[in-house]
């Protein structure tokens, strides 16, 4: 448990951050290629953790990133690499064509087109659908994006994700190949679709956009040579009026994996660790943030809820939930994400429960405390 939080702590992503955002519609670029980056530490106090709470929580190094911008004509680039003090790994790294002024065709490893179009999280701790493979995830393929009158629909395809099975140093959650718990898995993800349309309203005090998703793919076995195959589909809800900002979104995903050996739960990893989900269940995400504008920058208070329903034939696989209530504090180039985690029967934020969805070991409400600051360039 230990080594899995420690890599988090090195590896994980914050949100809602200008670095995340990869360039939609570059022509509004002048041309020429713009560098930029950020350097992060991080600071964590786990009440869970008698070590943590003798050394009052641990300080220590996040990452490091580089991006690059470019454009010429229409033609242009986009890429942002990550350095750990245990390794190293691509975020996204894509070129891009503007076909015209409503049409982008984007090539390389992009953003996969899944749930809210943004984030279904406020805080550096992302939602529940990143841990289970669907949020801010990046795969290799093509993508064309449209926009106009604010309508906004993405159709892309996936060949596979940026980086083979049996490698858990990644950025978003993929299918792993290799052992976790005694269990073997042997699953790689190929041939994935993506449908994603939004419609967004301007209205007084802010916008709402609301679309749908849907995406279907395969699941190979490496070591049979036969195909599974999986499934999401998600409703979701992005609001703002007057500085406040609801999200909603409600999802439903399943992995068929062919020839499992247990057909309950199947292996992803992520941030270098790999840990089980339940093969198939629910997921909703309840976010509320209000944004206090202040004459050196600006302060985002939110509160971020999810649950994980299983929906399995095993009746012993139990919910997971994860609420984090926190500030986002911006002042000129630093962003800093003060974040009070509660986990219940999830990865990452409980003590004895490395899983998504599986039975819980024990009854409680985990908590941590988490606060990332980044110098951004």
């Amino acid at each position: 448990m230990m080594k899995k939080t420690t890599q988090f702590m090195l590896s994980m992503v914050a949100t809602a951050i200008a670095l995340s955002a990869s360039p939609a519609f570059a022509q509004e670029q002048e041309d020429g290629i713009n560098v930029g980056g950020a350097v992060r530490v991080n600071y964590g106090y786990k009440a869970y953790s008698d070590a943590s709470k003798d050394k009052g929580g641990d300080l220590t190094f996040d990452m490091a990133a580089i991006k690059f911008n470019g454009k010429k004509g229409d033609w242009g680039l986009a890429a942002e690499y990550r350095f750990t003090s245990s390794t190293d790994y691509i975020k996204y790294g894509y070129g891009y064509y503007n076909i015209d002024p409503d049409w982008q065709l984007q090539f390389g490893i992009n953003k996969v087109p899944f749930g809210n179009r943004d984030f279904i999280s406020n805080s550096w701790w992302f939602g529940i659908p990143y841990y289970l493979g669907f949020e801010d995830d990046h795969d290799v393929g093509i993508k064309a994006v449209y926009e106009k009158n604010g309508w906004h629909t993405d159709l892309a395809f996936y060949k596979n994700p940026e980086y083979g099975p049996t490698e858990n140093k990644r950025y978003a959650t993929d299918l792993y190949t290799g052992t976790i718990n005694g269990t073997e898995y042997n699953n790689e993800e190929t041939n994935q679709f993506n449908v994603r349309q939004t419609y967004t309203l301007e209205h007084e005090g802010g916008s709402t956009t609301v679309g749908g998703s849907v995406q279907y793919g395969q699941i190979y076995n490496n070591k049979t040579g036969n195909n599974g195959d999986r499934y999401a589909v998600a409703l979701h809800l992005d609001s703002s009026y007057k500085g406040w900002n609801l999200q909603l979104q409600a999802m439903q995903y399943e992995y068929d994996a062919a020839d499992a050996v247990e057909p309950n739960k199947i292996g992803v990893s992520v941030v270098s660790w790999q840990y089980e989900i339940a093969s198939k269940g629910q997921a909703y995400s309840v976010n509320v943030a209000k944004t206090f504008n202040t004459d050196w920058g600006s302060v985002k208070c939110y509160n971020d809820f999810g649950v994980m329903t299983p929906d399995v034939a095993d009746d012993s696989y139990d919910n997971s939930m994860q609420n984090v209530t926190g500030c986002a504090i911006a002042a000129g180039p630093t962003y800093t994400m003060i974040d009070f985690v509660m986990g219940k029967n999830m990865t990452f934020s409980t003590a004895n429960n490395d899983h998504v969805g599986l039975p819980e070991v024990g009854d409680d409400w985990d908590k941590r405390v988490n606060i990332n600051f980044g110098y951004y360039f």
